[in-house]
């Protein structure tokens, strides 16, 4: 099997980074307007962090909101960070392995769309993000389509080739209680017929 980030570089490389633009479109405004607008509520400056930003279209999107002082997208496919640095934005990506990457400083807002269940270790990664990488009562909000219930992504790892951890709504929320986050909580966007909707997972810094 190749690796996630060989994948993605192929998918860069051929233009589909902009075809999961557009089918995560639904689920990432869901998941940026409830965060969002939790940081208008608070009404000060914040900064975002896009893990696994892919063209950086998420990032650029949060760097759109008034409040909105700093946003970094992150990413370890070479060719994703060459797409998203294309765009004339005012943006800062990163090429880096995440499972090993510590950032120099904190963020209020860390978004992951599609990329956690790549990971070899995402509690691990879960773990760190609350630890090193969030500020006090900062925010990490996850979309996830691979998941147990959703019974048409099990055939996924052997459609894409690569490898992916499939675990159920409960074992997800488990991580992230178990990763020290509070305010737990979870639901589906995006829900049709056939679909069970990306499952979306946050918690906040205590």
């Amino acid at each position: 099997m190749k690796s996630a980030v060989q994948v993605f570089d192929e998918w860069a490389k051929l233009g589909k980074d902009r075809g999961m633009e557009k089918g995560h479109a639904s689920a990432v405004d869901e998941m940026m307007n409830f965060a969002l607008e939790e940081r208008d509520l608070i009404g000060k400056y914040f900064s975002f962090m896009d893990l696994g930003c892919g063209n950086g279209w998420v990032a650029r999107k949060a760097k759109k909101n008034k409040f909105c002082e700093k946003a970094v997208g992150l990413d370890g496919a070479e060719k994703m960070i060459e797409t998203a640095m294309r765009y004339e934005d005012d943006v800062e990506y990163i090429l880096a392995d995440i499972h090993n990457f510590l950032p120099t400083e904190k963020f209020d807002l860390v978004h992951s769309m599609e990329v956690i269940y790549y990971l070899n270790n995402p509690e691990k990664i879960i773990k760190n993000i609350n630890l090193s990488w969030l500020k006090k009562g900062g925010r990490l909000i996850v979309g996830i389509d691979h998941y147990y219930e959703n019974e048409s992504s099990h055939s996924w790892e052997k459609k894409v080739g690569t490898s992916m951890i499939m675990l159920k709504e409960s074992e997800w929320l488990d991580i992230f209680v178990r990763s020290g986050l509070v305010e737990v909580q979870s639901w589906r966007a995006n829900k049709s017929e056939g679909w069970e909707g990306t499952l979306v997972l946050t918690g906040k810094k205590e």
